[in-house]
């Protein structure tokens, strides 16, 4: 049986013909990348290739306003990148994530394709290398979108969803400000707090990670663009780097600069490791509310079962009623997923060799994905998890009634020895705390109803010892 034989036509490049598929809008590089990396079948992220085109139309604004594009090319350069925003021509971008480190190919692949949508809306030619990428080199091009891309989803998407996760937990600390339940050090039973308190510190934990992550972002503004091949700035005019950033600055609203040092931004991604990190940290943030949430629903009958999540799908194949914190245990994943494309990062940073970082895709990859992954899961945390679960009250005071360790609040009354046999009694006997007091202690039960109030207890500082 014949094989359907795709129609193909001749492009050429610097090292010769090469066929590539009628109706593809890349040309002979593009076509060569393809060949040489069928590695993962996973192309960059669309937020990277939308953050390159932007930077291909600003450069064609910036050129024409120096007097080196003809308006004409500059308006089909420009029509063509609004077509490929548009998302009509995401398919054009084949190319692996695992290809030459510069990330040559990939700006290839975005110069011919503009190239080709400019020439057909032009009817004349627009050369990929000379018109499309006047000014430009990859290895300048490919670090500014490393930078652009990720301040975009981290103001479009991360940073709102940190802002919604918040105000859901904060929502929830204001009204939960007053149940009272057990505190736990090592996961054992520790001294009383709220359930108010114990949500506050997670939201103070996500407003840190926030912080940390909006200072990092300041420095991703600094732009390699116009430094060229080495950071020099060979074949870029005087003043390009300034008109493109400022044109993409307009274009995103976004406060980008020229980097101080041209050197530094292409050869190192120290600024791309420095916002893994707060990535990262986040991350870990998530994974300790994730797992704290894993646990206060654990149960229902021999856990904690201090709260219920909302049941969301059946939790087994073969055991019926059984009901999975599935939320948290997304959330969990997506963490530990964030660490290891940082650990990833962090290594692929190391690789500036002398001028040029060579595994730019790969960080812009895992760079991209541990946005995105993060900016999801912070609001399905929030909406689906910590918004709705409800509180088991009376699990809460069964289970303080019978904590020794509120014996503490009576060290500085009867002393730290004696308090602590009826802590020993109370767990032994499997008896309240405030009945092995009343034999053992010679307080009152005034004082003791006085001294052992959980909700007191909560407040801290408010006795001597």
């Amino acid at each position: 049986m014949a094989r359907d034989v795709k129609p193909e036509r001749v492009e050429h490049d610097s090292m010769g013909e090469l066929r590539v598929p009628s109706d593809a809008l890349w040309g002979a590089q593009t076509q060569r990348a393809i060949e040489n990396f069928p590695v993962s079948g996973a192309p960059l992220p669309k937020e990277f290739l939308y953050a390159l085109a932007r930077i291909k139309a600003a450069s064609a604004r910036a050129n024409r306003s120096l007097g080196f594009l003809d308006s004409a090319r500059t308006d089909a350069i420009v029509s063509a990148v609004d077509e490929i925003l548009s998302g009509h021509h995401d398919h054009q971008f084949p190319i692996d994530v695992f290809q030459t480190g510069s990330g040559t190919s990939t700006n290839m692949n975005m110069n011919e394709v503009v190239a080709h949508l400019a020439s057909s809306r032009l009817g004349q030619p627009v050369h990929p290398n000379d018109h499309v990428n006047m000014s430009q080199s990859s290895n300048d091009v490919i670090p500014s979108t490393i930078h652009l891309a990720a301040l975009i989803v981290w103001r479009d998407a991360l940073d709102p969803a940190l802002n919604h996760l918040v105000e859901i937990i904060e929502s929830r600390s204001r009204e939960l400000e007053t149940v009272v339940k057990t505190g736990r050090t090592h996961l054992m039973d520790a001294m009383p707090l709220t359930f108010g308190q114990e949500l506050s510190g997670w939201a103070a934990q996500i407003k840190h990670d926030r912080e940390r992550l909006a200072d990092a972002a300041g420095r991703l503004c600094r732009l390699a663009l116009g430094g060229t091949a080495v950071g020099t700035g060979i074949n870029a005019p005087p003043g390009f780097a300034e008109a493109a950033i400022l044109e993409l600055s307009q274009d995103t609203e976004l406060a980008l600069v020229c980097a101080p040092n041209r050197f530094a931004a292409m050869a190192s991604q120290d600024d791309a490791v420095e916002f893994s990190g707060g990535l990262k940290t986040l991350a870990v943030s998530l994974m300790k509310i994730g797992n704290d949430l894993r646990w206060m629903n654990s149960g229902p009958l021999t856990g904690l079962s201090e709260i219920v999540l909302k049941p969301l799908q059946p939790g087994s194949s073969i055991m019926p009623g059984k009901v999975n914190p599935v939320i948290p245990e997304a959330t969990v994943m997506v963490a530990a997923q964030v660490i290891g494309n940082d650990v990833t990062i962090t290594l692929a940073g190391q690789s500036g060799n002398f001028e040029l970082n060579v595994m730019l895709p790969l960080i812009a990859r895992n760079l991209l994905e541990s946005l995105t992954l993060l900016s999801n899961v912070c609001r399905l945390l929030a909406d689906r998890a910590i918004a709705d679960f409800v509180v088991r009250t009376e699990r809460l005071r069964q289970a303080l009634d019978l904590n020794p360790i509120l014996v503490t609040a009576l060290n500085p009354v009867i002393g730290y020895e004696k308090a602590a046999a009826i802590a020993k009694e109370a767990y032994q006997s499997g008896r309240p705390v405030f009945e092995v007091a009343r034999e053992q202690s010679g307080l009152s039960d005034a004082e003791l109803k006085t001294l052992l109030n959980p909700f007191d207890l909560t407040r801290g500082g408010n006795r001597s010892g």
